[in-house]
């Protein structure tokens, strides 16, 4: 039974390049940006379709924010 308990309460994390959405932290990781440019960038675009809002936080579409990414010259 303990075994059981053990086993349920394990979360399975899913890999970063798999998430459909990240927290700032996790982008900020994943596109080597750092945590302040990346809050800077989302202050400056705040009804992006990058971006996910859960109430004052803000979720980034991977996928999506990746082809903004793609298409400017320079952060």
């Amino acid at each position: 039974m303990e075994e059981y308990r053990k086993a349920g309460s394990r979360r399975e994390e899913i890999p970063v390049w798999e998430k459909y959405m990240l927290s700032t932290e996790e982008a900020s990781e994943y596109f080597h940006i750092g945590i302040n440019k990346l809050r800077r960038i989302i202050s400056l675009n705040p009804t992006a379709e990058w971006i996910l809002w859960n109430g004052s936080h803000a979720y980034i579409k991977r996928r999506i924010f990746e082809q903004f990414i793609d298409r400017i010259d320079s952060i």
